[in-house]
């Protein structure tokens, strides 16, 4: 993973498909980024989870001796405050849960619970395995650590709750890394990938297979890492998204690659 991912429904077109017949693999919309804004993102952070609330991006940084926890004022790029995780601690995947956040570790098996405001480490939870994304989906929680499953966990005590495999066509896809929860729906870079997967966490299917390459000219990629961060905007019906030491933060609609009969919509409706 390194060289070191919240409920309405989809567009129109996408809800007025019928449910799949059994055993059948379930339609799969190929996507790709329109972008809306662009913002500029600091280049020397090492993004591995990113959440939006109420005007501000929280960020989750990643590298031992180099991860943090920081609120970004998205649209000019300041940080506007932010706590080091000391090592041998590698800060992964982000969630929000009310004034809380629940920031994941790489190798480590701790999740530590910050304020929402103040940045005050709150309490800590121990797993098993790696941790790489989170999102919350209103009632819980949803992790990934590398491979072809998303568990969930109970957002009091991080206790699992179930987990399910995630597939396309009936093949697993594997390296599920940062997340987001929006519309029902889970939201993954694959790490590695200029792939974001739209997944329904109920099947594990993916529903949707967003093509998120060419954001940054080949100048702008000397230096810049992959594809990671993904946060879902209510306010606009659009997503955030930029990748580790990427200079820039780009809003984004997810909209069809070739627009026919049949094809869902990308955006949140």
């Amino acid at each position: 993973m390194t060289a070191a991912v919240l409920a309405l429904a989809l567009g129109p077109a996408c809800a007025s498909k019928s449910a799949p017949k059994s055993g059948s693999p379930r339609q799969v919309d190929d996507l790709r980024v329109k972008v809306l804004r662009t913002f500029p993102h600091d280049r020397q952070a090492f993004t591995q989870g990113l959440v939006y609330h109420e005007g501000r991006v929280y960020e989750s940084t990643g590298l031992v001796g180099k991860s943090s926890l920081r609120r970004v004022e998205f649209e000019t790029g300041r940080v506007e405050k932010v706590v080091p995780i000391d090592g041998p601690y590698f800060g992964e995947g982000l969630a929000r849960l009310g004034s809380e956040l629940v920031q994941l570790t790489w190798q480590n098996g701790r999740a530590f619970v910050w304020s929402l405001d103040g940045f005050a480490r709150l309490r800590e939870h121990e797993y098993q395995g790696e941790g790489w994304g989170l999102c919350a989906d209103g009632k819980r929680l949803v992790m990934s650590d590398g491979s072809d499953r998303l568990t969930f966990r109970d957002p009091g005590n991080f206790s699992v709750s179930g987990s399910v495999t995630v597939t396309r066509g009936g093949s697993p896809v594997r390296q599920l890394n940062e997340l987001e929860c929006a519309a029902g729906l889970v939201y993954a870079n694959l790490w590695g990938s200029d792939t974001i997967a739209r997944i329904d966490p109920a099947s594990g299917e993916v529903t949707g297979w967003i093509d998120a390459g060419g954001l940054l000219s080949p100048a702008e990629r000397n230096g810049a890492d992959v594809l990671n961060g993904i946060a879902y905007v209510p306010e606009r019906n659009t997503f955030l998204i930029t990748g580790k030491l990427w200079p820039r933060l780009f809003e984004v609609e997810f909209v069809p690659t070739s627009p026919g009969p049949g094809q869902g919509q990308g955006k949140v409706q």
